[in-house]
């Protein structure tokens, strides 16, 4: 079945792995999609995932942001949750959101809106996904398997050819879902997702200048954050969010070390 709209949850141990919502299948050339997708790993180096979201066939027009993970995914099972309304999309690992979109009326076509499906697939991705493509995939460790548990998914579920649902069908649905919890990112939760993106969040298509000379109309972008990253969409040089909080602490303490130093000399 496909749905319109909804929030899927499960927990997962994988090896290699994409999620996604998408309904390619249907809409072949104007199809929809949400990723969640590992990017591949060197042994002994942080794993690495990405979010990605396409509207309307817009795969020239990636969405991307890119993550570390502080912890092992092929180790234990893990949360990881996709909420789509007809106003916003949510992110989150564990319970944690960390990235959202809200649909805004510049974005157009390009804010999903059709009934998708459910996929989970392992593919080689190396001409990319690892370091830009620089490893391969080493197919002497084949087989290479993913697993699933406590699989939930909510929505307003309907038949996969049926192209468009029936808006009076889905209302009932649709208020149910966009009156859950996890549809409402409350100041706590959003003070949790700050801290997430700026630990571990090394790429955001927000601050691709290069890319995107135009900002995308759904892009909020937060001044704080834009300073860690270059034109590129990239964190700067050495510029690990901790490396940077550690380094701004610091000037802090010089500014005010040197500030207490100018009253005592005022005071003589």
């Amino acid at each position: 079945m496909a749905a319109a709209n909804g929030i899927e949850l499960f927990y997962l141990c994988l090896v290699l792995w994409s999620n996604q919502t998408s309904n390619g299948d249907v809409f072949e050339k104007n199809h929809d999609e949400l990723d969640i997708e590992f990017l591949g790993n060197i042994e002994g180096k942080p794993w690495r995932f990405q979010t990605n979201v396409y509207g309307n066939g817009s795969t020239n027009r990636g969405r991307e942001e890119r993550y570390n993970l502080w912890f092992d995914p092929s180790k234990e099972f893990h949360r990881y949750s996709i909420l789509w309304t007809a106003k916003n999309i949510i992110f989150y690992v564990d319970e944690v959101p960390i990235r959202e979109v809200v649909r805004n009326d510049a974005m157009g076509g390009d804010y999903p809106s059709k009934p998708m499906s459910l996929y989970a697939t392992i593919w080689d991705a190396s001409s990319w996904a690892t370091n830009g493509g620089k490893y391969k995939v080493n197919y002497e460790y084949a087989p290479f398997t993913s697993e699933f548990k406590d699989l939930v998914l909510d929505g307003c579920a309907i038949d996969p050819i049926q192209k468009s649902p029936n808006s009076t069908a889905c209302s009932e649905t649709d208020t149910w879902l966009e009156s859950r919890d996890y549809a409402i990112i409350t100041p706590k939760s959003r003070s949790a997702m700050r801290r997430f993106r700026q630990r571990y969040m090394y790429y955001s298509y927000c601050y691709d200048n290069v890319r995107y000379p135009i900002t995308p109309p759904e892009c909020a972008v937060d001044s704080n954050e834009k300073q860690r990253f270059r034109n590129t969409g990239r964190l700067r040089f050495g510029g690990s969010h901790r490396k940077q909080a550690r380094m701004e602490r610091a000037r802090r303490k010089r500014r005010s070390r040197a500030a207490s130093v100018s009253d005592d000399q005022t005071d003589m």
